[in-house]
């Protein structure tokens, strides 16, 4: 009556560690942020682009607006920097409220990197940093060989 009961909890440990081993490492769709937070994501991403655009300018006025009609179209769960990111892609309306005017634009695509913060109370929205261009060399490989590295700018999501 032992051998049987022993096999049984041997076998079901062997194939509960070949699921886990066979399972992607990826951060469960669960746990993905909901629209509000994609929405201020945007919203983020916008003002960001805006306050550059007025810098130049010289600008001081900032332009009040709305995100509408969130439709998301992907969501792919990876892990930066050891921590779960979401890249979210899909359309948007925006509606802007000019001086003298309301201006609506509709089917704004866009694609952002949410990223959940190790206490899991907060968002991070990261984007691209174009301004980094570091390359390692490795040297086990032709001195012309180079590894790309990706460098990202952090921003709270509120």
């Amino acid at each position: 009556m032992l051998f049987p009961r022993r096999c049984f909890s041997v076998a079901l440990i062997l194939l509960l560690t070949l699921l886990t081993a066979c399972g992607g490492n990826t951060p469960p769709k669960g746990l993905a942020p909901g629209k509000d937070i994609v929405k201020h994501a945007i919203a983020r991403q916008l003002t960001l682009i805006e306050d550059r655009l007025t810098a130049q300018l010289d600008r001081v006025s900032p332009t009040n607006f709305t995100i509408q009609n969130l439709n998301i179209k992907t969501l792919n769960p990876v892990y930066i920097a050891d921590l779960a990111t979401y890249q979210i892609s899909g359309t948007y309306t925006l509606k802007l409220n000019l001086p003298r005017q309301e201006v609506t634009q509709e089917k704004n695509q866009f694609e952002i990197y949410l990223q959940r913060q190790a206490e899991g109370k907060t968002w991070r929205l990261l984007i691209r940093d174009n301004d980094f261009s570091a390359s390692n060399t490795n040297e086990n490989q032709e001195e012309d060989t180079e590894e790309k590295v990706t460098a990202w700018k952090s921003y709270l999501v509120t």
